[in-house]
């Protein structure tokens, strides 16, 4: 029998035993992070002129921006390819993004001296940059973002709007606002999701074209001219593992049943997309000889092989396999083991690769750097959590809902 999906509010209580956890473990990141801003980087990061940038750069930063690539992989799946069945999916994934690139802007006020300069780049322009047109991507991608989940607060709102109080005057008010919102949503959204797919393909790349103007600075394995092409293939490889990874977590926390025909889609529709980029990260690697870099056993070596096997070779063959995509713990780890691929792929690029001109000593992260970037991601999680239990995000089977074919492009 076939059911439609509605998104509703989860229910259920909000502190569990996992809750309380990541709340531990976010209090200590959010404590180091008060100390960074009271006493400067030094207090709690190893970061130094050679290594101006550390683990939160390849983790929080360029891997938070790869790893939120479900939103306009998603977004180009349903609503430009026209694939309405995986309308569920959007949602949660456009959420995950949304949490994914605010913390990435957050994050960018981390690891510069004068954090409270930020807002530089937006008023003095430097079109020569990299650096700029990623910093100024996701600007404006962010706020393309938030528009992209205004329907999802104006349809949690619409028609219950109830001021406490003497605000009760403004409720007639604000229910015409978001009647407006509405209406001018729905004829305009398909400006802002095509805006977010062009935009997400162009600070993807840029991020790869920040290490390959380092140089002889990068190591061979990685340092290549067609790097932000790969850096764009890993993030759209990546993109629907991450919706597969989001609904099964979301699945398990709140006791629903997965929807495996949905998810065992994308992990099919994963298969091409990581064979592609596969193929052009071995391709360059026979193009340009640097497979004799792998002949000596090295902490290098290792790490780009496992980048390879564990993160591309190893899931490619789980998904070939139907079995595999129709079970959710093998969907899980193949899914898990592309995220971790790209997020190795990312710290070896930006960490391992890279070998300053001058350095006194090599890097290694300080405790406050790795609590830091462990509370990000605990603070996403949490956050992901209130939020599907106050808006309409997970959808669940519904057979007299009728899904209406909104805030998509009609062709």
């Amino acid at each position: 029998m076939n059911h439609y999906s509605r998104p509703v509010p989860m229910r259920g209580p909000y502190l569990t035993p996992g809750v309380i956890a990541l709340i531990v473990l976010a209090l200590i990141g959010l404590a180091a992070l008060g100390a960074r801003f009271l006493f400067g980087l030094g207090a709690v990061s190893n970061l130094t002129t050679a290594y101006p940038w550390g683990i939160w750069t390849p983790t929080i930063k360029a891997g938070g921006v790869a790893l939120a690539a479900g939103g306009f992989t998603t977004a180009a799946l349903g609503h430009i390819m026209h694939r309405e069945e995986f309308e569920p999916i959007i949602r949660p994934a456009l959420l995950t993004a949304v949490l994914g690139y605010t913390f990435v802007a957050l994050s960018v006020c981390i690891d510069i001296g004068r954090w409270y300069f930020i807002w530089h780049p937006l008023v003095m322009w430097n079109g020569n940059s990299a650096l700029f047109e990623v910093g100024i991507c996701v600007t404006i991608y962010l706020n393309v973002l938030y528009i992209e989940f205004l329907p999802v607060v104006v349809e949690r709102f619409k028609g219950r709007v109830a001021l406490p109080g003497s605000l009760a005057r403004w409720d007639r008010s604000a229910e015409r606002l978001l009647a407006a919102l509405d209406r001018g949503l729905e004829r305009t959204m398909f400006v802002f999701i095509i805006a977010g797919v062009v935009l997400s393909t162009l600070h993807q790349s840029s991020l790869g074209t920040l290490m390959v103007i380092a140089g002889p600075k990068m190591h061979p394995l990685w340092q290549t001219p067609v790097l932000p092409l790969l850096f764009l293939l890993s993030a759209i490889s990546v993109g629907l593992p991450m919706a597969i990874i989001e609904s099964l977590l979301s699945s398990r926390s709140f006791g629903l049943k997965p929807r495996m025909d949905l998810l065992a889609e994308l992990g099919r529709l994963t298969v091409p997309l990581l064979a592609i980029h596969l193929g052009f990260k071995i391709g360059d690697m026979v193009i340009r000889e640097t497979f004799v870099h792998l002949m000596k056993v090295d902490a290098v070596s290792v790490l780009f092989t496992l980048e390879v096997l564990l993160g591309l070779v190893l899931p490619l063959r789980m998904l070939v396999s139907a079995k595999a995509r129709r079970s959710p713990p093998m969907l899980f780890a193949a899914a898990a083991l592309i995220a971790g691929g790209v997020l190795l792929n990312r710290m070896n690029t930006f960490l391992v690769a890279y070998t300053p001109a001058y350095a006194a000593k090599t890097y290694y992260p300080a405790f406050g750097e790795v609590a830091v970037a462990v509370a990000f991601v605990c603070l996403q999680v949490l956050i992901y959590r209130a939020v599907v239990m106050i808006f309409p995000v997970i959808s669940l089977p519904d057979p007299t809902f009728v899904p209406k074919a909104r805030y998509a492009i009609r062709g």
